[in-house]
């Protein structure tokens, strides 16, 4: 039997996606009698560069040269995957989009000039076709695993439309909105972290990103209630996925510069 062969590519990001790759180990190798890794830099050399059944994506595109390699990546892969909160939103370096990127440039390198940025961190949708989105920052490495296997079987994965919320209620967790006046964007976010952060009594922060038809409008109603401020609202929603479009739609209302 054939193997499947897969591959890795990372772009604009901190190797966090990739690294849960790794960190299902045992796991992992019980696909390996299936699967042949043909492109994973980060932890063998031996890459070969050819067509890939399954090609993994991490980051976000920043730069004109990234626009060349995630579009010749498309071309070589048969099935394209985004992983992460930067490869299906554009991830924390997004925070760039509401001002020019001139400014950091301007802060950070003694010269600027040299550097070649695109205007927006733009997640690798915006560029090319995107077969399958695995959430989070990181990923999750049970959602990893479950997404493989069923490719392997040539079944099409599913995966959660529904919001954090519903995982806390499967988990019995208290909720820290209602019961604790912590804010949270659980009712908004795309299940698939297991509740992690409410698990452990703090607020979602929205890594994986909105559920279908999340309407962040009333929960930013709701945070108002609460006594926060635009400011903080607009905070909370930039975080790791605020260049989302319904969460990017909703901080414009706010007023926050495009």
């Amino acid at each position: 039997m054939k193997k499947v062969s897969i591959a890795t590519f990372k772009f604009t990001s901190c190797n966090g996606c990739q690294l849960q790759v790794v960190n299902v180990d045992e796991k992992l190798f019980e696909l390996l009698d299936n699967v042949e890794f043909k492109f994973f830099p980060l932890i063998k050399s031996d890459n070969i560069i050819g067509e890939f059944d399954v090609t993994l994506v991490e980051g976000s595109i920043t730069t004109p040269e990234e626009v060349k390699v995630i579009k010749k990546v498309r071309e070589l892969s048969k099935v394209l995957v985004a992983i992460g909160a930067c490869s299906t939103a554009g991830g924390i370096q997004a925070l760039r989009n509401w001002v020019k990127v001139d400014e950091f440039k301007r802060y950070v390198y003694p010269n600027p000039e040299w550097i070649k940025a695109l205007d927006k961190a733009s997640p690798i949708s915006d560029y090319v076709k995107v077969d399958y989105e695995l959430r989070g920052c990181p990923i999750s490495g049970s959602q990893l695993l479950y997404f493989l296997s069923q490719l392997l079987r040539g079944k099409g994965p599913i995966l959660p439309i529904d919001s954090v919320c519903m995982e806390c209620k499967r988990k019995g967790n208290l909720c820290v909105l209602v019961a604790k006046g912590i804010p949270c964007l659980g009712p908004v976010t795309m299940a698939g972290c297991g509740a992690i952060c409410p698990t452990y009594g703090r607020g979602c922060y929205g890594c994986f990103g909105p559920m279908r038809d999340p309407r962040p409008n009333a929960l930013a109603m709701r945070f108002k209630e609460m006594g926060l401020s635009i400011k903080d609202i607009e905070l909370l929603f930039k975080q790791f996925t605020g260049w989302s479009k319904p969460f990017k739609e909703l901080l414009n209302t706010l007023g926050v510069e495009k």
